[in-house]
Parts: C-alpha cells; structure tokens; sequence
C-alpha cells in the first residue's frame, strides 16, 4: 500500500467521508500541499500533544481544566448534563447557556452493552453533592437511550438536593403542524406553555 493509498484509508474512516469523498478531499491537499496539507499536518501534530479531556466536566481542550470550567464569569450553581462533547458545543454555539457542562461519553444502551459504569456518571453525582450546585439540566437527546438515562440520572440524583430540569422539546421554530411527527407534536402538547 503506497503513501497516498494509506491517506486515503485513514480520510476515509472520518464521519462523512466515504472512498470517493476521501479522494477528493486526499486530491486537493495534495494539490495545495504547501497552503492546506502543511498546516493541517502541523495543526493535527500539535493537537495530539496538547488537547486533553477535562478532569472536572468531559470537554476537550488545552489545558485543565477547561475554558468553561476556568471561566469565573459561568454560573456554577448550574449543571447541564450533554450526552457527547458536540452536544456541548451545540449548546455553546447559541451562547445563551452561561452554566456549567458535565459530558457523559454516551447514553445507557442495552443493545450496546453500555451500563452506567461506562459513563461519566459518578462524577456527575459527586458534582451535584456539593452545596454551590442547584440546579441539573438533562440535556440528553429525545431518543429512547437518552430518555433512558435522563430517567436515570433524576433517579440518582435525587438526594442531592438540587432541581432537576430537562430541555423542552416540540414544535421547532418555523415548523409547521401538518409536517411534524406525532412523537414531536405529542411532546409540544404535554409541555405546553400559558399564552
């Protein structure tokens, strides 16, 4: 197998990106080696050195703890509980949010094997003890396996003494009735808010 081959193989295996996608995108830093292939090599070298996990919520960055964690701007009487590292950034990119994160690695799965051992729940809960903390947001995906663990978690949670919230979840902004799933228009009718 030649360099190139190699490079392929590997492009191949990001989300997204199948053979002929890996190809192309292969092509073109091969075509701008200096401007793109350079970098992004430098870039993805530097990154195995330097990016780590968060000790105290699961986020990744350079040092530890995190940007969030560090910032004494965040409020940290409130957790809000992501299934996986995107979710948090999904949330941050509405910068509305100016909590705290925890970042489970997952949700419990019986098809998966995934038990709540394998995620990061316990530090969740030693978190949720502490007497600064108020309030836990379940921010898990309107999914079976997130409903699951969201239901477990308000289990384990209970005698932290803190209010246990979830996101709400229904009609998105711009949907219109005719177009929605049962499970969503359900979902807007049970939590329906005063006019």
């Amino acid at each position: 197998m030649t360099d190139l081959d190699e490079l392929i193989r590997l492009f191949s295996k990001l989300p997204g990106l199948g053979p002929r996608s890996a190809r192309r995108a292969v092509l073109h830093l091969i075509r701008r080696k200096d401007a793109l292939m350079a970098p992004l090599g430098a870039a993805i070298a530097r990154a195995m050195d330097t990016i780590r996990t968060c000790s105290v919520c699961g986020n990744l960055d350079t040092h530890n703890p995190c940007a969030v964690c560090s910032d004494a701007r965040r409020d940290r009487s409130v957790i809000c509980v992501v299934e996986e590292l995107a979710d948090l950034w999904a949330i941050e990119r509405c910068n509305l949010y100016k909590g705290q994160y925890h970042v489970l690695g997952g949700v419990l799965s019986a098809l998966d094997d995934r038990g709540p051992s394998q995620l990061n729940i316990e530090p969740l809960i030693e978190r949720a003890a502490k007497d600064e903390v108020r309030e836990i947001i379940l921010a898990t995906n309107a999914t079976i396996e997130g409903q699951t663990t969201a239901h477990y978690l308000a289990t384990r949670l209970e005698g932290c003494n803190v209010s246990i919230s979830r996101l709400a979840q229904g009609i998105p902004m711009g949907g219109e009735l005719d177009y929605l799933d049962d499970g969503t228009l359900g979902a807007a009718l049970k939590a329906r808010l005063p006019a």
